[in-house]
């Protein structure tokens, strides 16, 4: 294995990245069978690591997977993950941790089997982002639709996720540089591909409810600064019609944290530029992890 390249838990053992496979016949591969969390790492030390794994294991019920693994020894090995391929940070900047299980390696319908489990860290690629939180990113809201709660529970963290693909590829047909943003089957705003969602106006942070999105950690982190900083954050039915005539925007994920939102569907959205609500929040993640979240990202992106 050579000296730079990031160490893997496959179900039990540690292998170079380079042999982190899977087999073909895992159901995780060939039917999506798999749930998965991210977290990251800010100056090499993890974020909420404990509630990722709480969301991942929430999951695993909800679908009926057995890691084999109790949530303590995730979180170790998690941990663990970090330590072993902290000598590689200095390049990588900070890490995703990224646990996905699979249901394991069986036939059709065949249900009994040994879980596959993955934990593995890779760079945060700051590159696709970067550039935006002075600029603002620019949202498109996709034809395709979020699944319905009817089909499989939202706040299951899934592979399943062809309607993101299809979302992702719709918006870059209007904007190359688009994030898309899902509709549920009644119109309203839901959540992009891997991202929550929130706008602001007269002073109101306002979000989509839990019906039709995961509940994000980035998202709870927002509600919980949101409180700090004395301002007020609702949960509610939100439409385009919101989202264009507000008067700022953000969305929000585990390595970007919250992203400026300046035009959606080519509207710009409030004056054009990054808010100051999504200023103020973003100032106060960053003295929450104690390292400047843009400024980490612009020189990474550099690299």
């Amino acid at each position: 294995m050579a000296k730079n390249e990031p160490v893997a838990y496959l179900t039990g053992e540690w292998v170079p990245l380079s042999e982190l496979k899977v087999h073909v016949h895992d159901r995780g591969f060939y039917i999506g069978d798999t749930v998965f969390d991210l977290a990251r790492t800010f100056n090499g030390k993890s974020f909420k690591m404990k509630e990722h794994i709480d969301r991942l294991f929430r999951s695993m019920k909800a679908v009926r997977i057995d890691p084999g693994l109790s949530p303590e020894e995730m979180v170790g090995i998690s941990e663990e993950c970090v330590r072993r391929n902290e000598h590689l940070r200095k390049d990588a900047g900070d890490w995703h941790v990224w646990q996905a299980v699979t249901r394991g390696v069986a036939g059709w319908r065949e249900l009994p089997t040994k879980a596959t489990v993955i934990i593995q860290c890779v760079p945060i690629p700051f590159k696709i982002y970067a550039s935006q939180f002075r600029t603002g990113a620019h949202t498109v809201i996709a034809r395709t639709r979020s699944y319905s709660a009817d089909t499989i529970d939202p706040k299951v963290k899934h592979y399943s996720r062809m309607n993101f693909n299809m979302a992702d590829l719709e918006a870059r047909d209007v904007d190359p540089q688009g994030w898309p943003l899902l509709l549920d089957q009644n119109g309203n705003l839901t959540e992009g591909t891997a991202y929550n969602v929130f706008i602001v106006s007269n002073g109101v942070i306002r979000t989509p409810g839990d019906n039709a999105l995961l509940q994000g950690i980035s998202r709870g982190a927002v509600a919980e600064i949101a409180e700090r900083l004395n301002i007020p954050i609702v949960q509610e039915e939100l439409q385009p019609y919101d989202l264009y005539t507000a008067d700022e925007a953000f969305i929000t994920n585990t390595p970007m944290c919250a992203l400026p939102v300046t035009r959606a569907d080519n509207r710009t959205i409030g004056d054009g530029k990054p808010g100051p609500i999504t200023q103020q929040l973003l100032a106060a993640w960053s003295e929450w992890v104690g390292m400047d979240i843009v400024d980490q990202a612009e020189r990474y992106a550099k690299r």
